[in-house]
């Protein structure tokens, strides 16, 4: 079941998050639309998906995420359908907002929370090999864009991957994912467990949210720009693709790190370790030393052990019976923010 959870995080991301960072050029010069809205499709997207954070976990920890990944999987290419036959930028930006809906419904947060509902306090082991599989979503998908994009332009990479969501993702879903018990296996034949923070909790929630807004906006935004950026320090795009390709084997080479540990430290620890490695690696890039592929490893494994410590800190801290709901309530500050900073690189490029 985690395996083919894998697979299906590995292609939501692909086709939706990563998407950009090798298709934005290539749109921008076929259609004529400026760089800056392409990108802030993506922002749409991230905007969108924070919005219905906190009702997707509330679905889940009611229905379990069987249902929501499957809907997610039936967006994501319904999305992608409108992007590939977008005659038009306001066309394209429609397809956003679906796929948006898909990410909200189908990426990390949500998986997170339906390996909550299946296995509870407990989940720790299992969250942690999902990143394992999910860690090869940019170094699976942005040869496969660059490769489809060779092959019949970017409209043609995005009728492939509607395609994948609906013949692999979807049929993965309904097939090996199995739906959630009526009720938590932690649960007894009480009333359902109250999801309000108690006041000693709120503290702790509001920093766990801060660390979601500055540093997941740090690394989402460098994640879908790397191959941008990298080509703006005037690195072929080839080369760049390969220099990217490395954040993947990167993250879990880290995943793996942190598995041999068995969760004998606390996730918290994970985190701190997460940020030092993301802060080096980022400031290796900041001042343009040519050491690229030392700065993205470093990003990369840092990248990788944050994506299992904003699954497994909220576990630890405040339970697997509110861990759905607590859970879609921590992503939408974060995406929220993430599309802002999207907004102002749009904002930018208006003013270039």
């Amino acid at each position: 079941m985690i395996s083919a959870l894998g697979v299906v995080q590995i292609l939501a991301w692909g086709s939706s998050f990563y998407l950009l960072g090798v298709l934005a050029a290539p749109i921008a010069a076929d259609t004529g639309w400026p760089l800056a809205w392409i990108f802030g499709g993506l922002s749409l997207g991230l905007l969108t998906a924070g919005l219905v954070s906190p009702q997707v976990g509330r679905i889940i920890s009611e229905r379990g995420g069987r249902p929501v990944l499957a809907v997610a999987a039936v967006l994501l290419a319904s999305g992608l359908v409108v992007l590939g036959l977008a005659p038009a930028l306001w066309v394209f930006l429609a397809g956003w907002l679906l796929l948006g809906l898909g990410m909200g419904c189908g990426l990390y947060d949500p998986a997170f929370a339906t390996l909550g509902r299946l296995y509870g306090a407990e989940a720790r082991p299992a969250i942690t090999t999902l990143t394992l599989w999910g860690g090869f979503a940019s170094t699976v998908s942005w040869p496969l864009s660059a490769f489809l994009l060779d092959q019949g332009g970017w409209r043609w990479a995005c009728f492939v991957y509607a395609g994948l969501q609906l013949v692999v993702s979807l049929p993965l879903i309904l097939g090996l994912i199995p739906p959630a018990p009526v009720r938590p296996a932690w649960a007894n034949d009480g009333p359902a467990p109250v999801v309000a923070l108690a006041p000693k909790e709120r503290r702790p929630f509001l920093l766990m949210a801060g660390v979601l807004i500055l540093g997941g906006g740090v690394m989402s935004l460098l994640s879908a720009h790397v191959l941008t950026l990298l080509q703006a320090r005037s690195v072929p795009l080839a080369s760049a693709v390969t220099f990217g390709a490395l954040i993947g084997p990167s993250q879990v080479a880290a995943r793996i790190v942190e598995m041999s540990f068995k969760g004998r430290h606390h996730p918290l620890w994970t985190l701190t370790a997460a940020m030092s490695l993301v802060a080096l690696g980022v400031t290796l890039l900041a001042f343009e030393l040519p050491l690229v592929a030392l700065a993205l490893i470093l990003y990369g494994a840092g990248n990788g052990i944050y994506s299992i410590a904003r699954g497994t800190v909220p576990l630890a801290l405040f339970g697997p019976e509110r861990y759905a709901p607590l859970l879609g309530r921590l992503a939408r500050p974060g995406l929220v923010a993430q599309a802002l900073e999207a907004v102002m690189d749009l904002s930018a490029g208006r003013l270039r």
